[in-house]
């Protein structure tokens, strides 16, 4: 059935651009609209800058593929942080809900999504080359001894992770574990709070050492 739309010109054209953002209905959409007509112009210009530096392109890091201001993010460039342990994510938002736990002291490699043939991604479509290769390569001398597998509790997630242990299955000395019990199946991880999310991963399971 076709709706008229509300409100006439750019108003309404605001509103049905932010409609379309992940999480957002069309009565969100209206509040967030009218929330910036009454914004300060400055306030504008600012999110606007953000949008087009956003629009030129965003930059990753070249280690472990995570967003980045530079060609190394902030974990991969503080030389503090346990080198020896990989945690590997789906997103670049799940390097940011483990970080809240304040639970974590290594490093983390991006995987870029999930495998989901039915959406046609495969091993090929996501950083799984990437992974293999830091852990046949030293960095700084130090060798990678554990890989916590961090992929969202879900099926694309869990076929991931399957995937990933029968990859780095001939890897000597390697150590493979997987988050515990603590996160809801069919969740994402940025939506779980610290405490469950922290214990999840202080108790994560070996699935192979």
């Amino acid at each position: 059935m076709y709706v008229a739309s509300v409100y006439e010109g750019p108003v309404q054209d605001l509103i049905d651009e932010l409609g379309k953002l992940p999480g957002v209905g069309p009565k969100g959409a209206q509040r967030i609209a009218f929330h910036l007509l009454s914004a300060d112009p400055a306030d504008i210009d600012r999110l606007g800058a953000v949008l087009e530096r956003i629009r030129d392109g965003v930059q990753f890091c070249a280690v472990c593929g995570t967003v980045a201001d530079g060609e190394r993010c902030r974990v991969c460039a503080d030389e503090r942080r346990d080198a020896s342990m990989i945690c590997v994510v789906e997103e670049p938002k799940d390097v940011q809900a483990i970080e809240r736990t304040r639970e974590f002291r290594g490093r983390y490699h991006v995987l870029g999504g999930a495998l989901d043939p039915l959406s046609g991604i495969g091993p090929d479509q996501l950083r799984i080359r990437e992974l293999l290769t830091r852990l046949a390569t030293p960095d700084n001398g130090v060798e990678v001894t554990e890989v916590i597998l961090a992929t969202d509790p879900n099926t694309e997630g869990e076929a991931t992770a399957t995937y990933l242990v029968r990859m780095m299955r001939d890897f000597p000395g390697l150590t493979v574990s997987r988050l515990a019990s603590g996160l809801p199946m069919g969740g994402d991880l940025e939506f779980a709070d610290e405490l469950t999310l922290g214990r999840a991963l202080t108790g994560r399971l070996v699935l192979r050492s």
